[in-house]
């Protein structure tokens, strides 16, 4: 369960906050004011913040920078009174996750909360949900160039955009470029992730609701696109959309109108939408759970992100940012990777993307002593998978004989893996031992092998030097 901080100057609040929580199984930790809610939040972080808006010292909003600051994965809630639901608004227009107003619902806050822990979880193994950038887009490939000339054309515009990718591409980033780019910037920017809502609360989610709509509903409250008004917003995942509120979508892009969950009253907004997608909208058209309608209102301008594998020049770039980032985050001083761990780097095949990557390079840089990452430092899955893709590389069209430098036509594809896993691991030892100087003991170590194996690998293939240092 998830680690709740909750920040409020009311004891009595605190207590029934708390109380109620743990009951639910979350993980409750509790601060008597904003100060306090800071320092403890620094000290043992947490998943979730729930905090009242108006405190003495530090309040609210003070809390919301902080956090956002130091780690905008983690949602926020504000909890605030009925004189000051314009601010609690506000803030979320800032980056806060959502507010709840006083005195209330406890089934209120729970789904509120709910809906903050799957979103929190939805941003562990996906790019972020929660307005802010992991990181700068960075690239020089091909494939990247052509994105960043599409940004600068279609930025400043309030034509809509689906970014279709897999999961970890970066997404997210390329919708905060556009808005960035935009002449919205110094309007909202609200972000959405549609898997972490459930389908039924998704009509209230995005358009709001009146007073009395449903139970639970002790105050209106305006939705995501009210809350984009003047500004941009982001619907991740979109796919994820069930197809009856597909329709009342298309509608609010089309008319630029819709009403409140049990309202009459039309509401008029100026929002830019841009929508992405880790699914094949295509083959969901097909199967009955998108609207064509809907794709072809989104598509106005498709962006189609690369797979990390397919951009592999980005690689030392995207390697070198995050060593950047991490030496200032966790106060290290890394100047640089080996050109013999960037090629294990641009032979894995990254399923999670730039999030894997990035996730990586902490990693390491967490582990490693520096001053350069080395093959030493790479953990042992990426050291293990580089030999298949030079093996796969080397395979020609399907159905014809597989042709590479030195084998037959006939060569199969275990043949061919076992041949360029060779090659890469002859390369590897002979480069270990020039870089120790021929030291045995210590070119096994860098190895992470035993030196009995190194020994025997030397032998295999004819690496063996009579002079070599064994200690």
């Amino acid at each position: 369960m998830a680690k709740v901080l909750v920040v409020d100057d009311e004891a009595n609040l605190r207590k029934v906050l708390a109380t109620m929580l743990r009951r639910t199984g979350y993980e409750v930790t509790v601060a008597a004011d904003g100060e306090q809610g800071l320092a403890e939040f620094q000290k043992s972080g947490a998943d979730i913040v729930v905090t009242d808006l108006v405190m003495p010292k530090v309040g609210g909003m003070e809390i919301l920078r902080a956090v956002n600051s130091s780690n905008p994965d983690v949602p926020v809630i504000i909890i605030t009174a009925h004189g000051t639901v314009d601010s609690a608004v506000e803030a979320i227009k800032l980056g806060a996750f959502d507010y709840i107003t006083k005195p209330f619902d406890q089934a209120e806050i729970q789904a509120v909360i709910a809906k903050a822990a799957r979103t929190h979880d939805a941003a562990q193994t996906n790019i972020r949900s929660d307005g802010k950038t992991r990181a700068a887009i960075v690239g020089e490939s091909a494939q990247m160039h052509e994105i960043f000339k599409i940004i600068e054309k279609v930025a400043d515009t309030p034509s809509t955009v689906l970014i279709t990718g897999e999961s970890g591409t970066g997404k997210e980033l390329i919708a905060t470029a556009l808005h960035e780019g935009s002449s919205r910037r110094g309007k909202p920017l609200i972000k959405i992730n549609c898997a972490a809502i459930p389908k039924d609360l998704m009509e209230s989610e995005l358009f709001g609701y009146e007073r009395g709509a449903f139970t639970g509903a002790v105050t209106s409250k305006p939705g995501r696109f009210e809350l984009a008004d003047g500004g941009t917003l982001f619907l991740d995942e979109i796919a994820e959309i069930p197809v009856e509120m597909q329709v009342k979508i298309l509608r609010a892009l089309q008319e630029s109108e819709f009403e409140r969950v049990g309202g009459i009253k039309t509401t008029r907004v100026d929002v830019r939408l841009i929508a992405a997608t880790n699914r094949d909208l295509q083959l969901e058209i097909e199967a009955g759970r998108f609207r064509k309608d809907l794709y072809y209102r989104l598509a106005v301008v498709p962006i189609v992100l690369p797979a990390l594998r397919d951009r592999q020049s980005d690689i030392p770039m995207l390697a070198q940012h995050f060593i950047e980032k991490y030496n200032r985050k966790l106060n290290k001083k890394f100047e640089g990777i080996s050109e013999e761990a960037l090629t294990l780097l641009k032979a894995h095949p990254w399923p999670g993307n730039i999030r894997e990557l990035e996730n990586l390079m902490e990693r390491v840089l967490l582990f490693a002593d520096g001053p350069t990452i080395t093959v030493k430092d790479l953990p042992e899955n990426i050291r293990q998978s580089a030999a298949q893709p030079a093996a796969v590389a080397a395979v020609g069209t399907p159905g014809q004989p597989v042709s590479v430098e030195g084998a037959p036509g006939e060569t199969g594809l275990k043949d061919i893996v076992k041949m360029k896993s060779a090659e890469l691991e002859k390369d590897l030892i002979a480069k270990a031992l020039e870089e120790t100087g021929g030291n045995v003991t210590r070119a096994a170590k860098l190895l992470q092998i035993s030196r009995k194996s190194l020994q025997t690998k030397m032998k295999e293939f004819g690496l063996r030097d009579e002079g070599a240092a064994e200690d």
